[in-house]
């Protein structure tokens, strides 16, 4: 059997059944992940020697009836932003490079008493931000569909990883699409679920207002079953929300005749038109639900380019401040695309902050007219994936993608394959829901799973080959364009902040200085003084 091609419920099945031993199952993608993983940079550290005692203590578990659910003796990995008590998290950053916890993350705890097995920490963009760096201590993560093509980001080894059999499901994490884009790219399935459904505590942040936790695995049922072991309140986590927990796999089951689907064609036309591939393959997706039973319909929402800057002055401000003693004391030691994306954050005022929340409760008012006509919205992903080397850390102050607005929203979205380009990558869709309405975003992905055969294709990888050379290029900051008052403002707010930077980061911030300014330009609308923004509150714990 090769055991590198089980899903996860497949394994569980073998495993509950006592047909799998969870160690033998473990030292089987031990074996691969030693094999392949040199091609695919997905891990920054290995927990073979863990791996192995949870596994052996699992299988003697379950062989005294002691079996606790699907995930008992199923190896998993984390996105190594998720504190590993005894284990690096590193941030995908040098300034983490020694950061040794001594707890847990809230979902790494929740992991282990679900009974899974941890293989290791997966690759991430820099602190979950920024693109595909060469200038960090480990490389980034290669797309298994193809080797010189980008994963995805910012769960870029969590993507690899499963794509490529290493394991059957991991976590990432998502801000502005950082689980659904690498599943987009790596041609199979993650979850972004409702905010504050899955407790951050022990996650290092990027964004307070917007981040999610979720899974990412082959298949929508595997999704399904470790949501349900990582979901449920938690008051470390300001943002937790407490909710009844359904059973997610058995929602998978209903079928979706008579769901009414508003489908999102604008973001993939006209905001942010997609590849002739992707076009095909989200108007072949729409007959599929057709077919199926369901009631489609064009709808339409925001500009995507509206969430972006309400995302964005936020998120980026909240970033800028969780890293700002180090940006003080220590700005060399971020790799250039962080940079790119977290010092123009210094440019950003008070009032652009508060006028991007009250903005963002405005955008959260008008979903929930969309939420009460259609029970699930469809829009395309990504697809196909670019080279690593035409990366540009530029495109990220340029334009919107189709997943920031889902994250502005809040609720679930699902992205999962739905086709292959013409040169054989992967191709995505989106499934966005009604806030804690994960069993009918998850039905609706189910059922064109199973109604296609996308999910039995897999990436073809030769053991022992060499890792084909990307050399990067294009990407040096360029602020050659940058008229004189924008360039004084820029220098004299970043040093009002705090900041000290040499030639190049100056370059860096000034080259997109004048999209963020814009931005916050944009933003900065007439209100009434009585509008509020998008804030909870709650007594702590």
């Amino acid at each position: 059997m090769d055991l590198h091609t089980l899903t996860l419920a497949e394994a569980a099945k073998l495993i509950e059944a006592r047909k799998l031993s969870p160690l033998e199952y473990t030292d089987a993608l031990l074996q691969r992940i030693a094999v392949l993983d040199p091609q695919l940079n997905a891990f920054i550290t290995v927990t073979a020697e863990l791996a192995r005692k949870q596994a052996k203590q699992a299988g003697q578990e379950i062989a005294k009836g002691k079996y606790r659910g699907p995930l008992h003796g199923i190896p998993v990995g984390l996105k190594d932003i998720y504190n590993t008590r005894g284990i690096l998290t590193s941030g995908g950053s040098r300034v983490c490079i020694d950061n040794i916890p001594d707890e847990d993350a809230a979902t790494t705890r929740k992991l282990y008493e679900a009974g899974a097995v941890l293989l290791g920490k997966l690759q991430t963009h820099e602190f979950a931000h920024g693109g595909p760096s060469f200038d960090l201590p480990w490389p980034p993560s290669r797309n298994p569909w193809n080797l010189e093509h980008f994963t995805g980001g910012s769960s870029s080894g969590s993507g690899a990883a499963v794509a490529a059999g290493l394991l059957p499901g991991a976590l990432g994490s998502d801000t502005g699409g950082s689980i659904r884009g690498p599943a987009s790219f790596c041609g199979i399935v993650g979850l972004m679920p409702t905010y504050g459904l899955v407790s951050r505590a022990g996650v290092i942040p990027n964004s307070f207002t917007f981040d999610h936790c979720g899974p990412m695995t082959r298949t929508v049922e595997d999704c399904a079953l470790m949501l349900q072991a990582i979901a449920g309140y938690d008051a470390r986590d300001a943002g937790s929300i407490e909710h009844p927990l359904p059973d997610y796999r058995a929602a998978l089951k209903a079928g979706i005749k008579g769901l009414k689907i508003g489908v999102l064609r604008h973001y993939w036309e006209e905001d942010l038109p997609a590849h002739e591939d992707l076009r095909r393959a989200m108007n072949d997706a729409i007959e599929v639900f057709k077919k199926l039973g369901a009631k489609v319909e064009d709808c339409r929402a925001r500009p995507m380019m509206d969430s972006l800057d309400v995302k964005v002055i936020i998120a980026e401000s909240e970033i800028f401040s969780i890293h700002y003693q180090d940006l003080v004391e220590r700005p060399g030691d971020f790799g250039r695309d962080f940079l790119g994306r977290i010092l123009p954050a210094c440019l950003f005022q008070a009032p652009d902050y508060v006028a991007a929340a009250r903005e963002h409760r405005r955008i959260i008012a008008e979903a929930r007219m969309l939420y009460e006509k259609y029970d699930v919205l469809l829009t395309a992903g990504f697809g196909p994936a670019p080279r690593l080397d035409t990366h540009k850390t530029l495109n990220f102050w340029q334009r919107s993608n189709v997943f920031t607005p889902s994250n502005v929203t809040a609720g679930p979205a699902l992205e999962l394959c739905n086709g292959f380009s013409q040169n054989g990558l992967p191709l995505g869709m989106q499934l966005i829901g009604r806030p804690f309405d994960e069993p009918t975003v998850l039905r609706a992905g189910h059922a064109y799973e199973q109604a296609t055969t996308w999910r039995s294709q897999r990436p073809q990888l030769t053991p022992g080959a060499a890792q084909p050379p990307v050399h990067p290029k294009g990407n040096e900051p360029d602020a050659s364009g940058v008229d004189n008052i924008t360039r004084d403002t820029a220098l004299i707010m970043a040093r009002r902040a705090g900041l000290k930077l040499n030639d190049e980061q100056a370059a860096i911030l000034l080259e997109a200085a004048p999209y963020a300014l814009a931005m916050a330009q944009r933003i900065r609308r007439k209100r009434n003084r009585m509008e509020e923004p998008a804030l909870v509150f709650r007594f702590p714990d």
